[in-house]
């Protein structure tokens, strides 16, 4: 299970050195990178994003909403490799509009982690505490 909250920077062109208690978590050197629904990146084991969606792609195709859902979730994911230090590059296809050039943060959720640009983190988080 991901757990925790990390405070990494991206080094380079995006790369990113995954906390080694995520790291420890993962199985596989291939991860699924997608935009969250929020202000963020998503990142998944490619097995667990294929659990993950399952669902969604057993929405019927007449669904408009489903078939918006689909679009949003698949059109802007990427397969990365993990390397043998434990980085990956993240795509400045999912970047470039996340403000992720600076300070950001790495959350465990569970089945999966979150890329955060760091004070947006902070803002949902204490949005969420009330």
């Amino acid at each position: 299970m991901l757990l925790g909250t990390y405070e990494p920077t991206l080094i380079g062109k995006n790369r990113l050195a995954l906390p080694a208690k995520l790291r420890k978590e993962i199985s596989g050197d291939r991860l699924v990178l997608a935009i969250g629904f929020e202000e963020c990146i998503l990142g998944f084991e490619e097995k667990k994003w294929e659990e993950a969606t399952a669902v969604d792609l057993a929405t019927a195709l007449s669904d408009k909403q489903g078939r918006d859902l689909r679009r949003k979730m698949f059109s802007q994911a990427e397969v990365v490799e993990l390397d043998s230090q434990g980085r990956i590059v993240v795509p400045e296809s999912l970047t470039s509009d996340r403000e992720l050039k600076e300070e950001i943060v790495v959350i465990g959720a569970g089945d999966h982690f979150e890329i955060w640009n760091k004070k947006q983190w902070e803002d949902y988080r204490l949005q969420m505490e009330g």
